[in-house]
């Protein structure tokens, strides 16, 4: 696209757009002749992906703001009236609207709900910021045809996002996600009315305690011991860090509640889209509970919890013998939860037939060794809470499995059904009755994850993200993964690749033998997993919603007696994969 055609882009949008600050920065960008920041803005439309839109808040078709909203929402609302086409003519499609603390989060989610209003369906927005997880149990408990979560979940400042949902609560996936996108791209005209005006016609109706009461009383009836909890709940101190998101209001009435001490970190309580004491808010990286971890010190805290902004995702982490804060990662909370789940099952005789577990493929095989001891069924599924969702549903039409869990690496769990999305709520109040239940039986949470690991290997997880911004970074990407599918790799960390997973072509091999190719049941996704002779996965995974690749080394070290041993050698091995993926990456610039 020559810079004719960037310029033409720019005037089309600064005529289309109702925003003049977002207006106004491409005027100035235009002004000042910034060819390569008007390129970045205009070289192609943000991207409506499988699970919705995310990118930098700003003026521009590939930015953040009202004028793609605007679009996606009208596409979005299209595709549902074509899908419901006698439920559209008799006015009885409906949907709602939650956000987050990110700035602009209020706007869009305004503008959304007077999209939907104006096409006709009763439209529920919440009166204020709510976490995406409510708004998964909104769509269901209000019988809602679609709704929309205006967040950037655990990305930086300067991101907003959106993401679509369908009736079930679920995010969109095939054939909807992509019906909707084509439905997206051909928005040529955007109907819309004001917010007064839709709530005086009935067709936009303001939610809160109607739903926030409904949803606390499902998140504590998931739990399995309320007696223990009642009991023992002086004996549990928890810090908590909302990171300045939704998470504070939910996650102190729940837990307060249930009669536990929550100290919530007071700098990082209140909403701020600016996330101004932390880089990221983000649970998964450490610098983001720094100031929770100083506070939990002081308060000799049991357990430190945190969630994301939008309150879907949620981390920990436990103090040592010594009362050094060990931060737990989202495979290893994973593997607690599950333990303690199944656990609890059978000893309360609350364990279904065919119990059944659902992790995504890129997350560690630790819960798989759990499963297995307790007779549960492990499922994989592609990468995303929305895939999770799909294989619940899919047990509840075949009849199959009764879910009992679901959980990936990137610190997100499910607990429950009436939510179909990760959610932090209920995983925070599932940590602290586990944190309770294992203290009743003379462990911490640290000391039982150690008899997890005596008893099934030791698991380390790592994960490589290398960002390629741009045009050109698209294509870098698109090389690797091609270099990576022609090439394979026949070894990593001197452990040989005895099998090789292509999820894009639906099969896997052993390298050896390349042309004896086995189907694989899993929805065709740009993945390549390389299964080592010790048991580790390496997976990578272009991202679908930011310009990063990522790779992730799920190392294990079968069952030795001696743990440091066993530490030990996964640290050697992770390394050495770690040097390796670098070298491809490096060579890739």
């Amino acid at each position: 696209m020559d810079y004719n055609e960037i310029l033409q882009r720019a005037e089309d949008y600064i005529a289309q757009e109702k925003d003049q600050g977002f207006c106004q920065e491409v005027k100035d960008l235009i002004a000042a002749d910034n060819r390569a920041e008007l390129e970045d803005r205009f070289y192609q439309n943000l991207e409506f992906g499988t699970g919705g839109l995310r990118g930098v808040i700003g003026g521009g078709t590939n930015r953040m703001n009202t004028w793609v909203i605007n679009n996606a929402t009208q596409g979005l609302a299209n595709y549902v009236i074509k899908t419901y086409p006698e439920k559209a003519k008799a006015g009885q499609l409906s949907a709602v609207v939650a956000y987050d603390s990110r700035r602009f989060s209020d706007v869009f989610a305004q503008a959304t709900a007077c999209i939907f209003a104006a096409n006709g369906f009763k439209t529920y927005l919440f009166t204020s910021l709510r976490p995406t997880p409510e708004l998964s149990y909104a769509i269901r408990t209000l019988g809602c045809d679609t709704g929309v979560v205006v967040t950037a979940s655990h990305n930086p400042p300067q991101y907003n996002g959106y993401k679509a949902y369908w009736n079930d609560g679920a995010q969109v996936i095939e054939p909807h996600d992509q019906g909707i996108i084509n439905e997206v791209n051909s928005v040529t005209q955007v109907k819309t009315i004001s917010k007064e005006e839709a709530i005086k016609a009935g067709s936009l109706v303001m939610i809160d305690k109607e739903i926030d009461e409904k949803y606390w009383a499902m998140v504590k009836s998931q739990l399995f011991r309320p007696d223990l909890i009642k009991e023992k709940a002086s004996e549990v101190k928890i810090v908590y860090t909302p990171l300045h998101g939704t998470g504070a209001m939910h996650v102190e009435k729940v837990l307060g509640d249930l009669g536990l001490t929550v100290i919530t970190v007071p700098e990082q309580r209140e909403p701020d889209g600016n996330f101004s004491t932390v880089e990221k808010p983000n649970p998964e990286e450490a610098p983001a509970l720094k100031m929770a971890l100083e506070l939990a010190k002081k308060e000799k805290a049991d357990v430190v919890m945190a969630t994301d902004p939008d309150a879907d995702r949620f981390g920990g982490a436990v103090p040592d013998a010594a009362g050094n804060y060990v931060l737990i990662t989202g495979n290893q909370m994973g593997a607690l939860l599950c333990d303690y789940i199944l656990t609890s099952r059978k000893e309360l005789g609350r364990m279904p037939a065919n119990p059944a577990v659902i992790r995504s493929i890129v997350t560690s095989t630790f819960a798989d060794k759990i499963c297995a001891a307790n007779g549960v069924h492990l499922a994989e599924c592609l990468t995303g809470f929305k895939w999770i969702a799909a294989v619940m549903a899919d047990f509840e039409k075949t009849g199959s499995h009764s879910y009992v869990f679901g959980f990936e690496e990137s610190y997100g769990y499910n607990v429950e059904t009436d939510v179909r999305d990760k959610d932090g709520v209920s995983a925070a109040a599932m940590c602290a009755e586990m944190t309770l239940y294992w203290r009743s039986q003379g462990k911490s949470l640290l000391q039982r994850l150690e008899e997890l690991f005596t008893q099934f290997g030791y698991f380390e997880d790592r994960s490589i993200s290398r960002n390629f911004a741009g045009a050109s970074g698209v294509t870098t990407m698109k090389g690797i993964m091609a270099r990576l599918r022609e090439e394979g790799l026949k070894s990593l960390g001197g452990q040989k690749v005895v099998l090789i997973r292509d999820i894009q072509t639906s099969t896997s091999y052993d390298p050896a033998n390349p042309s004896d190719k086995k189907s694989v049941d899993l929805p065709k996704s740009n993945v390549l997993q390389f299964f080592l002779e010790n048991g580790t996965v390496v997976s990578a995974r272009p991202s679908g919603t930011e310009p990063k690749i990522k790779f992730y080394i799920n190392s294990m070290v079968p069952p030795t007696g001696n743990l440091a041993d066993s530490k030990a050698s996964s640290e050697k091995l992770c390394n050495a994969i770690e040097a390796e993926i670098n070298g491809i990456l490096d060579a890739a610039k």
